[in-house]
């Protein structure tokens, strides 16, 4: 224990001494937080819409008047030529054209059916599904109002029809900072944390201090643990200031417990900085370890659920995702802060990081060359 004790005080000192890393492991990440909650975000607020209005009518003034008092929509233009319309969505002015063509109303009352078309722009999948989305319930809602004035129906509240209500269970509001937060603290935690503990060991190569280390008497475990130990401090560390300024400034709930959060991350980060560690020993330069580390970490996040689930990548991806560190966390971290999730609803995850960390950190170990 004396000599990982010895090799911790020169870490530490060796990490505050640093002028540079300290505003990287600790004022970078914060900052990143506070502005990545608002910017990520897959919400859209604000929909540019071109208006194709061939029929000049009643009915179509009065759709087009319901998309306009909608707080999604925003009317870019109005013409009568689609074409003009089409070269508004290749400009980026608008992201959809409603298309509303002659003879809209009289097919309407006459034939008791009639046309819309909606052009939308497909370059952002997402953007597309959920515009049309949008666009559809404000159809449908048009839809319904003008059966009950065609019909001369009695209005629907008069017949006491059945009444839905819609509970939304853990983020009640569709908080989208509610259910991003926790997400992109994982991200932070971790690119710091694998970052930082895969440039430690080729830091000292490229210095020149680890032969220094490589003849005093530290085992290779010893060495190890005394570098990996404060990452992991710090990486906690990271989490508790993250999970506090969530709280403060975003209110995110915290429905689970903290203890079971801490206890997983604990295994969680042996996962990630034995990675690190492993990178840093089959490296022999700061360059290459950033490069594997850029390639590893970009696969990671973009695997690990953050935007979209998991469930919804194809069959392949999701066995491969296996070996993504990222999607345990990802998963648990929103299970225990917005459910209340206890320990045996992620007794997978937790086992399964537990196998992760023993293999990566025993490849850690076994990859050191100390030569005494």
């Amino acid at each position: 224990m004396k000599k990982i004790k010895y090799i911790l005080q020169k870490e530490f000192i060796q990490i505050f001494r640093n002028k540079t890393m300290l505003p990287m492991i600790f004022g970078i990440p914060i900052l990143q937080l506070v502005v990545l909650v608002h910017a990520a975000t897959l919400e859209m607020k604000s929909i540019d819409m071109y208006v194709v209005d061939k029929d000049l009518s009643s009915l179509s003034h009065k759709l087009i008047t319901k998309f306009d008092f909608s707080p999604f929509y925003n009317i870019s233009g109005v013409s009568f030529s689609i074409d003009e319309a089409n070269e508004a969505i290749e400009k980026n002015q608008a992201d959809f054209i409603i298309h509303i063509p002659y003879g809209f109303e009289r097919d309407l009352i006459r034939e008791n059916s009639t046309q819309v078309q909606l052009l939308i722009d497909g370059i952002n999948g997402m953007a597309a599904s959920l515009i049309y989305a949008y666009s559809s319930t404000v159809i449908s809602d048009f839809n319904r109002n003008i059966i009950v004035d065609l019909t001369q129906m009695p209005a629907i509240k008069d017949l006491n029809p059945i009444a839905v209500e819609t509970s939304y269970w853990y983020n009640p509001e569709l908080n989208y900072k509610t259910y991003m937060l926790p997400g992109i603290l994982v991200i932070l935690v971790t690119v710091i944390s694998m970052f930082l503990a895969a440039m430690n060991i080729v830091r000292e190569k490229e210095i020149g201090t680890i032969e220094q280390l490589n003849v005093t008497p530290i085992s290779k475990i010893e060495f190890i643990v005394g570098k990996l130990i404060p990452f992991l401090i710090i990486a906690l560390f990271e989490l508790a200031f993250g999970l506090l300024v969530g709280k403060i400034f975003f209110h995110i709930p915290i429905v689970g417990s903290l203890w079971l959060l801490f206890g997983f991350t604990i295994v969680y980060l042996l996962a990630v900085l034995g990675i690190g560690l492993f990178i840093s020993t089959i490296s022999s330069t700061q360059q290459q370890v950033m490069f594997i580390c850029f390639f590893f970490m970009l696969v990671f996040i973009l695997m690990s659920g953050i935007f979209t689930p998991t469930e919804s990548m194809p069959t392949w991806a999701q066995r491969v995702n296996i070996i993504n560190p990222f999607y345990y966390f990802m998963r648990v971290i929103r299970m225990i802060l917005l459910k209340g999730s206890g320990f045996w609803d992620i007794s997978y995850e937790f086992f399964s990081l537990l196998i992760y960390a023993t293999i990566m950190l025993s490849l850690s170990v076994w990859k050191y060359r100390k030569v005494a």
